[in-house]
């Protein structure tokens, strides 16, 4: 089980949104490079990067930092993006600069054809994001709810050839109030593809939660507001994590 450590950009600073709110964000580090290194220093053997400003952009805004994490980790560990990405020639540009994974959220809904088209261009590295309240959809850095299903998209999706998937749910994302298993264990029954939850890891026990379902097709869990609050040591996570897990 890995624990990817989230790095969220806005304006050029490591932040946490509640609920995705971006008038409700907290600032946790100037140095968005500095921030990478840290969580590798840490132990991180992914890290998990938003453009938040390019989410609701509809294009690339924190290119600078991501441009500087990627330096900082210098292939090193894997690192996953999304945020804003819409085109091809973006997803070009990224990958060219070091990134391994480029999630497709919001483009992915709407445009299914660029989302074929991506995972022909680029086959394995591209992760969808699906971002979902009360199992629905929602798009446009969660700010929009659609009628479509987790589920029913995702094992569209999976047909194209994709990677893996994230689910967040977005009710619980930096409430520190625990991920939603159930449902994170439901997408990955339905699917072949890895599942990566993310949206609430509060604490080891939601690691240990994960741990006891990994073998569903969990694959890891994003961490977010808690590794920066310190309400969960990542290193202890991540060792919880390795123990009781496939590591």
């Amino acid at each position: 089980m890995l624990l990817i450590p989230a790095i969220d950009l806005k304006d050029g600073r490591c932040v946490r949104l509640k609920q995705g709110d971006m008038n409700d964000s907290t600032t946790f580090g100037e140095d968005p490079a500095a921030m990478a290194r840290r969580w590798i220093d840490a132990g991180a053997r992914r890290l998990h990067l938003v453009d938040l400003n390019g989410a609701f952009a509809g294009k690339p805004v924190n290119a600078a930092a991501i441009t500087a994490i990627l330096r900082e980790v210098n292939g090193e560990i894997p690192v996953q993006l999304g945020g804003g990405i819409r085109d091809l020639d973006t997803i070009e540009r990224y990958l060219d600069a070091g990134l391994s994974y480029i999630i497709i959220g919001t483009a992915a809904v709407k445009n299914p054809g660029f989302l074929q088209d991506a995972a022909t261009a680029f086959g394995g590295h591209i992760i969808v994001g699906l971002d979902a309240k009360d199992g629905k959809v929602a798009t446009d850095g969660w700010s929009k709810l659609t009628g479509h299903e987790v589920i029913d998209l995702a094992r569209k999706f999976e047909g194209y050839g994709i990677e893996g998937v994230i689910y967040t749910d977005i009710g619980r994302d930096g409430m520190l109030s625990g991920i939603n298993i159930e449902a994170t264990v439901k997408l990955a029954q339905a699917l072949s593809i890895p599942v990566i939850a993310s949206g609430g890891l509060a604490s080891l026990a939601d690691i240990d939660a994960l741990c006891a379902v990994e073998e569903e097709g969990i694959e890891g869990v994003i961490c977010g507001r808690a590794i920066y609050t310190g309400d969960l040591d990542f290193t202890a996570g991540q060792a919880r994590a390795d123990e009781l897990g496939l590591g």
